[in-house]
């Protein structure tokens, strides 16, 4: 039989009570291993978040790097524009 995930992590995804008590918990000098322990989070969870804490001063979930956008809103704007008006034209016309 498979064994259930902790009601605090579902699908890799540490919800925030939990992050606040691995904060909480190294700021009062607890080590890493121990956190892991009471909280029963994998320590690599716990290294990640701390290291997070670190670097960026926050748990939250961080804007993701994607591929930028090609169109600025004036752009899209105008393009809308176009196609409404002649529902008809193909892209090369455009």
């Amino acid at each position: 039989m498979s064994e259930q995930k902790p009601s605090h992590e579902v699908e890799g995804i540490v919800r925030r009570a939990p992050r606040h008590g691995i904060v909480s918990r190294h700021i009062s000098g607890e080590g890493y291993q121990d956190i892991s322990v009471a909280l029963k989070i994998p320590k690599g969870t716990v290294t990640s978040i701390i290291l997070q804490l670190k670097k960026f001063g926050t748990t939250k979930t961080l804007l993701r790097v994607g591929r930028l956008v090609k169109l600025s809103n004036r752009g899209r704007r105008a393009l809308v524009r176009d196609v409404t008006k002649n529902t008809m034209v193909t892209l090369t016309e455009l």
